[in-house]
């Protein structure tokens, strides 16, 4: 397992992280459908990862509501897992309950959030906060102003970001630096061979500021696990009851299809070539991978293995190529004359 460094923090995570959407289900609505694992299961997957060099462990409040960062809190205690060899992440957004103001990213919910996940978790502080989306509601001003002070508190360590807009999130690092607040130090994205939308503008923009990207669903929801082809459409994966995130599914055929030409040459499963194309892109840091099972994960970790080849990259960007929206291909055409 290789160690990269998150932007200009000085602080190194595994090219691997652990998520822990799995983790719970039970009764959690939607959440039953991702993964019901229980304590016994989940100590052992956190015991596999961390013996493998994961030092990198994902969960959200919003996941099962609470359910996953208690689970994962209690795994930690279990094993003995030392603190100071561990980067815990969190988030926070999604609504944990009927109440009004238990939502979004308002100071109150934010600090109130933040005092829930730590005593689930069974910890003192959190390394990394995320907030988990946009909140129309309160201005950029308002959530970076409350991170500042959430981070000096000393609940928590460094903020990062999910699912903003590049402009939303420039304006939040602009507002930050200019009244020497806490910065974000990277972003949390869905990205995937056959879903490369954060190439058009949020890439470009992390690497200028020196942002870490942390893939979620590198394997698309599971389309890019193997167990998709157009023989077989049906796998008896959650996907059968919970499609998302929504992909082009002719595209990931293809993709699957050339995964496991490739594959073949490494002695890798499709989800492997998957894994290792995104954990070879530019400026990413580490790819959160999910498990259901043992074999799922020692099969993802195993990703780490092997580098695809110049040759391969091109021929996975033959199939897999991001169209070019404007103005983007207008910026191409019109910087001609530089090159």
């Amino acid at each position: 397992m290789k160690y990269n460094y998150v932007g200009e923090t000085g602080l190194m995570v595994s090219e691997l992280c652990f998520g822990t959407m799995t983790f719970g289900g039970q009764n959690a609505g939607v959440w039953d459908n991702i993964g019901k694992l229980q304590q016994q299961e989940v100590n052992s997957l956190i015991k596999s990862a961390f013996d493998a060099g994961i030092n990198f462990f994902d969960t959200a409040n919003i996941y099962s509501y609470g359910q996953s960062e208690q689970l994962l809190g209690q795994s930690l205690k279990d094993l003995s897992v030392p603190r100071d060899q561990i980067i815990v992440a969190t988030k926070v957004l999604g609504r944990m309950d009927d109440h009004p103001n238990s939502l979004g990213l308002s100071r109150y919910h934010i600090f109130n959030s933040v005092d829930a996940s730590l005593k689930r978790l069974q910890l003192d502080h959190l390394d990394i906060l995320y907030v988990h989306g946009v909140d129309p509601k309160t201005s950029v001003e308002q959530n970076v102003h409350t991170l500042n002070d959430i981070v000096n508190t000393g609940k928590v360590r460094y903020i990062a970001i999910c699912n903003w807009p590049a402009w939303m999130v420039a304006e939040a690092q602009t507002i930050a630096h200019y009244r020497g607040w806490q910065k974000f130090i990277g972003l949390q994205y869905f990205y995937s061979a056959v879903t490369r939308d954060i190439e058009q503008e949020l890439v470009p923009m992390a690497q200028k500021q020196n942002l870490s990207i942390f893939p979620w669903s590198p394997l698309a929801g599971g389309f890019l696990s193997g167990k998709f082809t157009r023989e077989q459409s049906s796998a008896g994966s959650r996907r059968d009851v919970f499609d998302f995130p929504p992909i082009d599914k002719e595209k990931a055929y293809d993709l699957v299809d050339l995964f496991k030409t490739i594959g073949d040459q490494y002695n890798a499963s499709v989800a492997q070539v998957a894994l290792a194309w995104v954990r070879q892109q530019p400026g990413i840091t580490s790819t959160i991978i999910g498990a259901k099972t043992i074999g799922q994960l020692n099969d993802n970790i195993s990703s780490v293995k092997f580098d695809l080849s110049a040759d391969d990259l091109q021929k996975i960007d033959q199939v897999s190529p991001l169209p070019k929206l404007y103005p983007a291909w207008m910026v191409k055409q019109q910087s001609s004359y530089r090159q």
